[in-house]
């Protein structure tokens, strides 16, 4: 072995340059964090040839000193943590100190600055082996400039990873794009070879962060998306999440600050799946800006060297918060917030304004319509009013599944009543149809006619409205079931031959460890040997699933999670399949009555936007849409 020896500062600084600058964009990052810590209220970011030629950032924040500026490009020198109790509550984006130094070890750096307090401004340049810095006077104002040219020009290996100049652009856009979404305070332009490509002014009203979502992610997303704020325990979220019909191919429109930070985070993750998993179609993926505000204390940001993932105190309390607050959200999604959305999209947000302020077009949660409480009508039989009645007898539901799933809630406690289920035929009354001219029409107007024994053709104000029936009365159905088995505790079975296991000892372990918790979800789990485990009780709702499969599965969860949803999600997947039985099936033809019964109860029903299965159950044909296919107004 040869002898050890110091590095000198420059390799020391190349190889931290390896942790901290992948790319151009890694330089804009750091560059931009630096202007908002020191107060910027406008950050200026010029490259050229995709950032590897020229970047420059320019701000008017407070700037640096002079006698501060040699300090700046050196190693381990920040003015923003000066002891331990400063690292555990960092507020600032930046704090370890190595980002100029890294940045000017491989590339030809000058920074130039003034303060308030300067008659004057200084320029620093690092030149040479030794990275001496070199100070002149310079003309500049209040703020800061960092040009960085020709970047990797000293490591010829790194600078032959780089892509092409449009892709190494489209990342430093990116970078820009998240900067600017976590600091509306700030105004940005973005310039490209001498070319704007983006201008931000501060957005300081709520509608001015509107319009800059909408500039930066998409006028349909802003169209499209929920308004979310809640607070409880020290935590708040809040920001926008698209309706489950905005879902995307690929997860390129997810964004999540903490504490203004930027971060990509599996338990976050998680958490928005998880409140998205039975309203979003086979793999798609959510859209959403979300900010999350917590105690600075309580979250570790120094655990990645380019401080994009963070560490929570109580990951668990964060989890379920995002989760609650998601899932609620979603679920008081009716009808309206859909027509928001596509009547914006079809007539431009003046519309979209004017839909908002009506009360034919939109309703709060728990509003009524037509003088009647929004929540489903039903008989004596618990049968929707009007729907399912005996002029139309429902003979899809087979006795057989209705009795077998009200006697698994009541494991062990009797048979369930016939006249207890949400699928009795009675007698019922027809809800009234008012006449459409109606000041007080529901979003989903009235039915005039069905198509094909498929889809239910109803009128409202802002068009037509096509709605699958089979696949809304799934989604009533379903959410019916989920009530019923919610107010009831989850029944267990025991298995006549307990089933064993042969699992690791961490998974051993965790099992005695988290006992209550998987008693809760029905499974009793006992330990029998040092890597042997013996399942003796599971769900009485899931007798016939693979048992072994679902208890390795439960574990992995609270091995990488803490907690697990998977007999939750097992047991609404069955919950699911039985209510597609239970559902109105094609060519059934239904009255008109009955046909106003299912489009009350959508819109008093949670998540009535999407079936089960996460595909939509109504679409809408805007006036102005069918204006265009009659050439109308031309």
């Amino acid at each position: 072995m040869p002898p050890i020896r110091l590095l000198s500062p420059r390799l020391a600084n190349q190889i931290a340059a390896g942790e901290v600058v992948e790319r151009p964009a890694s330089v804009v990052k750091e560059l931009v964090e630096n202007a908002l810590d020191a107060g910027a209220t406008r950050v200026d970011v010029e490259v050229e040839q995709g950032g590897v030629k020229l970047i420059r950032v320019r701000d008017d924040g407070s700037g640096i000193e002079e006698d501060d500026l040699p300090l700046a490009l050196s190693r381990h020198a920040t003015s923003k943590i000066a002891s331990l109790d400063d690292l555990e509550a960092v507020a600032s984006l930046g704090f370890r100190g190595e980002a100029l130094a890294s940045i000017s070890s491989v590339s030809r750096l000058a920074l130039t600055s003034r303060t308030v307090e300067q008659e004057a401004a200084s320029r620093v340049e690092v030149e040479g082996r030794e990275m001496d810095a070199r100070i002149s006077p310079a003309a500049h104002p209040v703020g800061t400039t960092v040009e960085v040219r020709d970047l990797f020009f000293n490591t010829p290996a790194r600078r032959k990873f780089l892509r092409t100049e449009k892709t190494e652009f489209n990342h430093v856009e990116e970078c820009v794009r998240r900067q600017a979404l976590s600091r509306f305070d700030a105004g940005f332009t973005l310039r490209h070879n001498q070319r704007v490509v983006q201008s931000l002014r501060p957005a300081d009203s709520a509608l001015d962060r509107e319009r800059r979502i909408g500039s930066l992610c998409g006028q349909q997303f802003i169209d499209n998306a929920v308004v979310i704020d809640a607070e409880a325990t020290g935590l708040r979220l809040w920001g926008w999440v698209a309706l489950p019909t905005f879902s995307r191919s690929q997860s390129d429109l997810q964004y999540f600050f903490v504490n203004g930070r930027v971060i990509r985070d599996r338990l976050v993750a998680h958490a928005v799946r998880q409140a998205y998993r039975d309203v979003l179609y086979n793999n798609r993926h959510p859209a959403f800006v979300l900010y999350l505000e917590v105690d600075p204390a309580t979250v570790d940001v120094n655990v990645h060297p380019t401080k994009h993932e963070v560490r929570f105190r109580d990951g668990r309390l964060v989890h379920d918060f995002i989760f609650r607050t998601l899932h609620k959200a979603l679920a008081d999604v009716r009808p309206d917030d859909h027509f928001r959305g596509a009547v914006a999209q079809s007539f431009g947000r003046e519309a979209s304004a004017q839909a908002e302020s009506s009360p034919t077009m939109c309703a709060p949660a728990g509003a009524s319509w037509n003088g009647q409480p929004a929540v489903p009508n039903y008989g004596q039989s618990g049968a929707p009013a009007g729907f399912g009645g005996q002029s139309q007898p429902q003979q899809d539901w087979r006795a057989s599944d209705q009795m077998a799933f009200y006697q698994s809630l009541n494991a062990g406690g009797g048979t369930g009543s016939p006249q207890s289920t949400p699928f009795h035929d009675g007698a019922a009354t027809p809800l009234p149809t008012p006449s459409v001219d109606s000041d007080e029409e529901p979003p989903l107007g009235y039915a005039i006619a069905q198509l094909h024994g498929i889809y239910i053709l109803a009128q409202g104000r802002a068009g037509m409205i096509v709605v699958d029936m089979h696949a809304a009365h799934e989604r009533i159905t379903y959410e019916r079931m989920k009530r019923a088995l919610a107010e009831q505790d989850l029944k267990s079975q025991p298995l006549l031959v307990p089933l064993s296991l042969a699992v690791s000892q961490k998974e051993a372990a965790l099992t005695e460890s988290h006992g209550e918790e998987l008693q809760k979800l029905g499974l009793q789990i006992e330990r029998i040997g040092p890597e042997t485990l013996a399942v003796r009780q599971v769900p009485a709702l899931l007798r016939g699933a693979d048992t072994e499969q679902l208890v390795r599965d439960v574990l992995a969860d609270l091995i990488e999670h803490g907690q697990s949803d998977r007999v939750e999600a097992v047991t609404h997947e069955l919950l699911g399949t039985m209510a597609c039985h239970g559902s109105v099936r094609a060519n059934r033809q239904l009255t008109i009555p009955e046909m106003n019964s299912l489009l009350r109860d959508m819109e008093a029903t949670e998540r009535s936007g999407q079936c089960n299965h996460g595909r939509p159950t109504w679409t809408l044909v805007t006036l102005s849409e069918l204006d265009k296919l009659f050439l109308r107004g031309r």
